[in-house]
């Protein structure tokens, strides 16, 4: 059986109103607006208000990606919701989603938790399963309130993170002499790294109880200095392998879109893949730390403003707690 290519037919993006500079910290902890950008290139994040979930933040996204598509919603065979902050335990955010957009067509739906790698692994799974037949519309979400999870007393976790939403609009390619397609992909985990980012509180193994809260536990915590050295290494080996796997070199590629976690880890990213930095995109500066929402976040823009055209080659490479990493090569 030939199997089908898949296509970027559009994407969205949104991220909630409220911004939080690095001035607004400096009033909060024991920090200084140059100290954050110098380290991280950081400048502000988007913050949701109490009681928006991630799925809030998609409704939007989602209507800008179907306007620009010529697609509707109902043609959505399914919802593969990438996040980290599920709207609830139950039912899941995809059919939460679902719900708010008023998608009748029984559509699939199903939340995927790999951390900032997320986004990836969902584009790899939704590729596979558009190439396989099994759908012919796939619409690919990945949306954050890591806000709900920071601790704005500590100088180390909440200078980094914003909430956001980015969506891709994945279809069966039907042309002729498709251009348009995935060309490789690599998917992988060091479970070794579990605990450089973690968030241990809150499920069955380690339920919220009222010493936890006291010693507020009930937030994301980093092992920075470790994170950064596996984040770098992984990055650039999967990039490597994803390109000889396409059978392309980095002087094929036009663009190079690497997760928004830390501008000193994209620089140092870039210089061991010895990639020219005109091709990096970044605009961490404006967003911080969305995690699985950074990188679709990065291309809707760069395809908005002219940057990515269609036919362009595409790096797109993340990683995020597990430790989880993922790279895609595509052409869009």
């Amino acid at each position: 059986m030939d199997l089908y290519s898949t296509k970027i037919v559009s994407s969205g993006i949104y991220h909630p109103p409220k911004i939080l500079t690095n001035f607004d910290l400096e009033k909060m902890v024991d920090t200084s607006d140059s100290w954050i950008y110098e380290r991280t290139g950081i400048k502000q994040r988007h913050v949701a208000a109490p009681g928006i979930g991630p799925s809030d933040l998609a409704v939007p996204a989602v209507k800008q990606a179907i306007e620009n598509s010529g697609l509707e919603l109902n043609d959505i065979d399914c919802i593969l919701f990438s996040t980290s902050s599920p709207d609830m335990r139950m039912p899941n955010s995809a059919s939460i989603l679902q719900f708010k957009l008023g998608i009748t067509n029984h559509c699939a739906c199903f939340d995927l938790m790999a951390a900032c790698s997320g986004f990836l692994y969902g584009l790899n799974m939704a590729n596979a399963s558009i190439a396989s037949g099994l759908f012919k519309t796939v619409l690919l979400v990945g949306s954050e309130v890591l806000s709900y999870f920071i601790n704005f007393n500590d100088r180390t976790t909440c200078i980094l993170f914003g909430d956001g939403c980015g969506v891709f609009l994945l279809t069966r390619n039907e042309d002729a002499n498709p251009t348009s397609k995935v060309l490789s992909s690599v998917m992988c985990s060091e479970g070794q790294g579990k605990d450089l980012i973690l968030l241990d509180t809150g499920g069955p193994c380690k339920p919220i109880t009222k010493e936890i809260l006291e010693n507020e536990k009930q937030y994301v915590s980093m092992q920075g200095q470790e994170t950064f050295k596996l984040a770098v290494k992984t990055m650039v080996h999967n990039s490597e392998v994803a390109l000889e796997k396409a059978g392309l070199t980095l002087s094929d590629i036009d663009w190079i879109i690497p997760h928004q976690a830390n501008t000193r880890i994209i620089q140092a990213v870039t210089e061991r893949l010895n990639a020219p930095k005109e091709k990096v995109l970044s605009n961490i500066e404006n967003y911080g730390n969305t995690s699985c929402a950074s990188i679709p976040v990065a291309m809707h823009e760069a395809i908005k403003s002219g940057k990515i055209k269609r036919g362009d080659l595409v790096l797109l490479t993340a990683f995020g707690s597990g430790l989880t990493s993922a790279t895609t090569v595509l052409r869009y």
